[in-house]
C-alpha cells in the first residue's frame, strides 16, 4: 500500500538525518530527527501489525523522549 511505503521511506529519512546530525555532533537535533523517524516506523508498524517492530520502537521513543528532555529540558 502507498501509504505504507510513503511511512517507511519518510522514516527512513529521518533516520538517516539522525545518523548524520550525530556524526557532525548536533545535539539535540539529531535526537529530534530519531524520533521522528521512529513515530512514522511505529504508526507503519502497527498499520501491518508488526508486533515486534512496535515493541522496538515504543522503546526507542522512550529513550528519545529522555534524551530530548536531557537535551533540552
Amino acid at each position: 500500500m502507498l501509504i505504507n511505503s510513503i511511512l517507511q521511506w519518510v522514516g527512513a529519512v529521518f533516520i538517516i538525518a539522525g545518523h548524520v546530525l550525530n556524526a557532525m555532533g548536533v545535539d539535540g537535533y539529531n535526537i529530534a530527527a530519531f524520533t521522528v523517524g521512529t513515530m512514522l516506523f511505529m504508526a507503519w508498524a502497527v498499520r501491518v501489525a508488526n508486533t515486534p517492530q512496535t515493541i522496538v520502537n515504543i522503546v526507542a521513543i522512550t529513550t528519545c523522549t529522555i534524551g530530548l528532555y536531557r537535551a533540552f529540558g
